[in-house]
């Protein structure tokens, strides 16, 4: 296989020389001069001048004495045309999202060299097109098409308004470009046509060599033609007569624009040389891959690159990504003893932890900053203390973290709580407050600095890539910087948000390497005027091949078709020649495709690809990849209680092989646990794998509500308790006191949710859902007052009293002794009517299900009514039989009674708590103790049984509120 280049170096020795000092060959893009170096050296096989190389950008810039302004300065200055202008005050902010659409309109009109007050003639007034001698008879009728709906009679609101700012756009386009060129600066297209125009332009090469270009603008057209009529280009295209057009009826955009040229720009090679121009049809292995998933696509490269002889071919092997998000898959997906391979895609900055760091820092000075005493809210410090580059912040990260969350929860810590070193004192920096006009500034001088004390810090990083990234990043605000003490970029901090993150999203980290040796990997762009032997396309979808067409633009369809600018048809054509002059010399391909409908794929290969199956009549292989793990429901099964399991779980629960403490083992809610699902208690006691604490998020969960509650009750209990018994009177002070409620409560939510310890005092400072929460708990306070105030008076045996009792289990011929038991929120005594006194153990309850019913003791135990009631029955029933098994319990002169107290449901003076079987209140536990144990051991004996496995329940409800789904996967 001869490639491309090849046959032009040839020629070009032939004709010129070895002396090509004065010769300019001029590429599309940079990739193809290395490759065209090698290729005259290796044919001249001996010391050459070599010519000098360009691209026709580079080489338009060259040749004016503007320079192409940055894109943010663009559009700042073209912020500033369209308010003078049209007389609005229209903010940057609102300006910068389609003022890229505006200027990217005046580009297009620049480079296609239409006249732009015909462009943007005025449509309201249908004379204008009196004067159109300029335009051919469809051109004339595209317009007179469209302008008809701009009749009076069918103007409407939204007619209107673009009618208004197209009457503004010539001046705006004229304008612009004043300002600009006053500044020693143009856009691209604007810089091209001045180019072109300027006749006074010198072009000192002795020749102009142009090589493997297709669709031609008007000013590379200009271009073209006039160094041909000075004598000094040459052209050399590149294509397959498979697809140049033969008549009207059969046609391939491929080739159209090619076709156009030749005649103007002729061929310096022998287009009847099917050497060159006939190789699409002969030689070829085509294989269409369908792939489930992108990622598949990227681990199957692994494979086809083992093929025979496809690493060894090096640079004549290609992997090609029309998605250039893949790369970071495809890098880890190389095989080893690939040897050389280079990557032509750079990396995007905005996969770096630079562009997470970049919001981050952004966020904290906005949403993370509470102007009010200068504070910031925990969610945004914990958010920078945890990003991976906080190290070279500062080395007291770990400490300081541990200081607003461990030590004390410190949800809006000031600047004195986060103050450890210089490294904490410039990061927790106020740049200001959002009426400050120079706000966005301050904060971006403020991201640089903390940008250099990363760069000190990490100066000894030996990772090229990490020192790549910060520099860009560093580059990029530093000009942001730039244009706003200049003046030229006015915006609010929630649009420099937007413009970094956009500004990232464009910036790429190129790979450096020598592009001739090894393996390639590159996008599509990258393979212009480049020819491989083996070819790997990945993600050739419809979307992705064409890229999906943005045609968002100001001037509608019918005008860009009749003045001649790039339409949807040119930029469809584009890629249709990139897709085949790609593979028309290449004599193994593979082209994959995602056929997955998910997450908003299409599922559709790409046009080109059916074309060919369709036209070319080349015998096409079709392969299906499916990833070894097939999508589905997962389906969890039971775990065997091995003996390593059996040893975790007596060394969990077995008192004799634990020391210290006096807490209670096996608890109501492990049994509880274990009867909603085996696998929760498996996860939580076996694996010892607790559940998440909500340590940084200002919304309180139930557990921590539950336990302020039970800790305000219990201190105002023991406030107003007189030998053991609670008054009426004292009740009714406690509630006509302001104070004394709210007081207690902020105390537990001081040493609860702010972890400062006893005795600190004062109000915490709330967050908006803590105070909702703070008041809600004193509205249940006083409730649950009102209701024992009718109760009064009772004598309280305990308040949070902790109940233990040994419980033996029997496996075989081994005894697992262990402790169960609670604690009970509240012991009292109360008086029946009859006058039977009897001892009341109350649990709280501050949710809102309410059950208080059960028809037998049976159901405490039913795995199919868990979800009912037996996480509270089954607690409650138990320290009640422990209660009543007690020694210090007189059985002739107490009855020991369970109640839950819901406190959303107390009402009136004769609530009652008491659980009830069926109608009948239990007034005493002790008539169903011996059942309530003997299922209470049927049911702990299934728990340690080495027999019965742990499975999971088949209910889906307790699944969706597991916190271990995402692990067991149900």
């Amino acid at each position: 296989m001869r490639t491309f280049l090849e046959c032009v170096a040839h020629d070009i020795i032939s004709k010129y020389g070895t002396d090509l000092s004065r010769t300019v060959i001029v590429f599309p893009n940079k990739r193809a001069s290395l490759f065209m170096n090698e290729y005259l050296a290796k044919i001249a096989g001996k010391p050459i001048w070599s010519p000098l190389y360009t691209t026709i950008s580079d080489m338009f810039t060259n040749h004016s004495k503007l320079q192409h302004g940055d894109c943010i300065k663009l559009i700042c200055d073209l912020h500033k045309s369209f308010m003078e202008c049209t007389g609005t005050s229209e903010s940057f902010d609102h300006f910068y999202g389609w003022g890229q659409i505006l200027l990217s309109d005046f580009d297009d009109i620049d480079k296609n060299m239409a006249d732009a007050d015909k462009v943007f003639a005025n449509v309201k007034d249908i004379h204008e097109l009196d004067d159109i001698s300029y335009l051919d008879e469809s051109q004339i009728n595209i317009l007179k098409k469209f302008f008809a709906n701009f009749s009076e009679e069918k103007n409407t609101e939204l007619k209107q308004r673009f009618l208004s700012l197209w009457s503004n756009l010539s001046a705006i386009y004229h304008n612009y470009n004043d300002r600009l060129n006053n500044q020693g600066l143009a856009y691209e297209g604007a810089l091209y046509r001045k180019v072109v125009n300027d006749k006074t332009v010198v072009f000192k090469g002795e020749r102009y060599i142009f090589v493997g270009f297709n669709v031609l603008q008007k000013v590379e057209q200009e271009l073209f033609t006039r160094l041909k009529n000075e004598g000094k280009a040459k052209f050399y295209w590149d294509f397959d007569n498979y697809y140049m057009p033969k008549d009207k009826k059969h046609s391939n955009e491929a080739g159209h624009y090619i076709a156009s040229y030749l005649e103007m720009f002729p061929n310096e090679l022998d287009i009847s040389d099917e050497g060159v121009y006939g190789q699409m049809l002969i030689n070829k292995n085509i294989t269409f891959v369908s792939a489930s998933t992108e990622s598949i696509q990227a681990r199957y490269m692994s494979k086809w690159l083992k093929e025979p002889r496809r690493i060894e071919a090096g640079k004549k092997t290609a992997v090609v990504m029309c998605n250039e998000g893949l790369l970071q898959t495809i890098i880890h997906s190389i095989p080893d003893g690939t040897g050389n391979v280079n990557i032509t895609t750079g990396y995007p900055l905005h996969q770096s932890p630079f562009s997470s760091l970049l919001n981050i820092l952004i966020s904290l000075q906005t949403s993370g900053y509470i102007p009010t005493g200068d504070k910031f809210r925990l969610r945004q410090v914990n958010a920078i203390l945890k990003h991976p580059y906080m190290k070279y912040i500062s080395p007291e990260y770990i400490r300081l973290y541990n200081r607003i969350n461990v030590d004390a929860k410190l949800y809006h810590p000031n600047l004195s709580d986060l103050n450890m070193d210089e490294g904490t004192q410039m990061l927790f920096h106020i740049c200001g407050h959002e009426t400050d006009k120079n706000l966005s500034a301050s904060i971006c001088k403020w991201i640089i600095d903390i940008i250099r004390i990363i760069a000190y810090n990490a100066k000894d990083v030996d990772e090229p890539l990490f020192q790549e990234c910060l520099f860009n990043t560093y580059t990029l605000m530093n000009r942001l910087l730039s244009l706003m003490i200049s003046g030229d970029l006015h915006i609010e901090v929630s649009t420099l948000q937007k413009l970094i993150t956009q500004l990232v999203m464009s910036v790429s980290i190129p790979f450096h390497g020598e592009p001739a040796i090894g393996i390639q990997i590159m996008g599509v762009l990258e393979t212009r005027n480049l020819d491989f032997k083996n070819l790997l396309i990945l993600s050739c979808n419809e979307g992705n091949m064409p890229k999906g067409v943005n045609d968002t633009s100001f001037i509608p369809y019918s005008i860009r078709k009749a003045y001649g600018l790039t339409t949807v048809e040119h930029k469809v054509a584009i890629y249709s020649y990139y897709f085949h002059r790609l593979i028309q010399r290449a004599e193994n391909v593979t082209i994959a495709y995602n056929n997955s409908t998910e997450n908003g794929n299409r599922g559709e290969m790409s046009r080109f690809m059916m074309q060919i199956m369709v036209e070319s009549g080349l015998n096409i292989k079709n392969i299906k990849l499916h990833s070894a793990l097939q999508p589905g429901n997962s389906v969890p099964g039971p775990i065997e209680k091995t003996t390593e399991v059996m040893e975790r779980l007596t060394g969990r629960f077995d008192k004799t092989l634990r020391t210290g403490g006096n807490n209670p083992l096996l608890t109501p809610t492990a049994i509880n646990r274990y009867m909603r699902c085996q696998l929760q208690f498996y996860y939580r006691y076996v694996c010892g794998l607790s559940e998440t604490d909500n340590d940084e998020e200002e919304i309180m969960d139930n557990r921590m509500f539950g336990n302020i509650f039970h800790d305000s009750a219990q201190i105002l209990y023991e406030g107003i308790m007189r030998d053991n018994y609670i008054y009426r009177e004292d009740i009714e002070n406690l509630l006509r006191s302001k104070t004394a409620i709210p007081r207690v409560v902020d105390e537990v939510f001081r040493e609860q949710v702010f972890k400062l310890g006893k005795g600190n005092g004062g109000k915490p400072e709330y967050n908006g859902l803590q105070l909702i929460n703070r008041e809600v708990i004193i509205t249940y306070l006083r409730k649950l007052l009102e209701t024992d105030a009718g109760l009064a008076p009772f004598e309280i045996l305990g308040l949070e009293v902790p109940v233990i009792s040994d419980f033996d289990i029997a496996q075989g011929n081994k005894i697992i002794h262990t402790t169960i038991g609670g604690r009970i929120d509240r012991l009292d005594i109360v008086e029946d009517d009859s006058g039977r006194r009897r001892i009341r153990v109350v649990d709280y309850k501050t949710g809102s299900r309410e059950v208080r019913k059960m028809n037998d003791i049976n159901a405490v135990f039913d795995i199919s009514k868990v979800k009912e009631h037996n996480d509270y029955f089954l607690q409650t029933l138990l320290y009640s039989v422990i209660v009543s098994e007690s020694a210090d319990i007189n059985p002739q002169k107490y009855d020991v009674s369970p109640s839950l107290l819901y406190i959303q449901h107390v009402s009136g003076d004769d609530y009652d708590p008491t659980l009830s079987f069926g109608k009948d209140r239990i007034t005493d536990i002790r008539p169903f103790a011996k059942q309530f144990d003997e299922l209470l051991h049927d049911t702990v004996n299934g728990i340690f049984n080495p027999s019965l496995p742990f499975t999971p329940t088949e209910d889906k409800d307790i699944c969706s509120t597991c916190p271990y789904m995402k692990l067991c996967r149900q």
